[in-house]
C-alpha cells in the first residue's frame, strides 16, 4: 500500500502548519468548512481546495486535522474509495474515534504546539502513529518518515498520555508565563523584560538530562523566608497563592526525590 495522494481535512492551526510538508509528501487538496481558510492554506502550498463535499478529491490517504471533539463526526461524513487510509492528528482521541466500517484506519499525530501564522519545521517533530491493520500502518509510517526523522509507534493509551505531558509541558507553562506578565505589570514593566529568562529556562531544560537537574529558584533551595515574602506579596489574591505554594510544594518535594 503507497499513499502517493494526500487530502488534508480542516483548515486549523495544525492544517497551516503541516500542510506544507505533507506537499512534499503528495498532498494534493485541502478540504475545509471554512472556504476562505481553506483557500489561503491551499494556495501558499500551490494546491486545490474545496468547501463542497461533492469536491472532495480521490485520494490514498484523508488526513483529518480537525478539533478532536469533530473527528468521529468528519470522519463519517466522508465518502472516500475502499482502499483509502483515514487517519486523524488528534493526541487525545482513540483509533476508535474513526468509524469500524473503514477498513483502513489510523492515527498520525504531530507532537508539537501549533498557532496561526507561524512556520513550523516538521523534521524534528516526533509523530505517533496507529493503525488498524498492519498494512495500513507501515503505509502511514512511509509518510509521516518523508516529513519528520522522529516517528514512533504509540497505541491510543500511550497517545493520551503523551497529549496530557504536552499540556504540562506546553500549555501549563505558557498559562505561568501569562501570570508572570501579569505580576511585571504591577510593577510597571511589560512581558519584555521576561524574554530572557523564558529563552534561558526553555534552553536549559532542553539541553539537560531531566529537566529536574537545571531546576533553580527559592523552592529548590527550601529558602522559606523568600516563598513567604511572595505569598505576602501576592496577598489579597488567593488563587494565585495556592499555585504559589502549589508549585513550590511539587518543585521541593521532587528536588527531594532526585537529590
Amino acid at each position: 500500500m503507497t499513499l502517493k495522494r494526500i487530502v488534508l481535512i480542516g483548515s486549523g492551526n495544525l492544517a497551516e502548519a503541516i500542510a506544507p510538508a505533507l506537499k512534499r509528501a503528495g498532498l494534493i487538496q485541502i478540504f475545509a468548512r471554512n472556504g476562505a481558510r481553506a483557500e489561503a492554506i491551499a494556495r501558499r502550498c500551490g494546491v486545490a481546495w474545496s468547501s463542497c463535499p461533492d469536491e472532495l478529491a480521490e485520494a490514498d490517504l484523508y488526513l483529518i486535522a480537525v478539533v478532536d471533539r469533530a473527528v468521529t463526526e468528519v470522519a463519517r461524513s466522508l465518502t472516500v474509495p475502499r482502499g483509502a487510509v483515514v487517519a486523524h492528528t488528534a493526541g487525545s482521541v482513540g483509533l476508535q474515534a474513526l468509524p469500524a466500517e473503514l477498513p483502513h484506519r489510523a492515527s498520525f499525530y504531530p507532537f508539537q504546539s501549533f498557532s496561526r501564522g507561524r512556520e513550523v519545521d516538521f523534521s524534528g517533530i516526533p509523530i505517533f502513529l496507529e493503525a488498524s491493520d498492519p498494512a495500513t500502518l507501515e503505509a502511514v509510517r512511509e509518510v509521516a518518515s518523508s516529513i519528520s526523522g522522529r516517528v514512533y509507534e504509540a497505541d491510543s493509551e500511550r497517545r493520551r498520555m503523551i497529549h496530557l505531558a504536552g499540556v504540562f509541558a506546553n500549555n501549563f507553562s505558557n498559562a505561568m508565563y501569562t501570570l508572570g506578565e501579569r505580576i511585571a505589570e504591577r510593577a510597571g514593566l511589560d512581558f519584555d523584560v521576561l524574554r530572557a529568562l523564558i529563552t534561558e529556562t526553555a534552553l536549559k531544560a532542553a539541553a539537560a538530562e531531566h529537566p529536574r537537574d537545571v531546576q533553580t529558584g527559592p523552592a529548590v533551595r527550601g529558602d522559606a523566608n523568600v516563598q513567604q515574602a511572595h505569598l505576602e506579596m501576592l496577598a489579597g489574591d488567593e488563587r494565585m497563592q495556592q499555585i504559589y505554594k502549589l508549585i513550590s510544594n511539587t518543585i521541593w518535594e521532587t528536588s527531594k526525590r532526585t537529590s
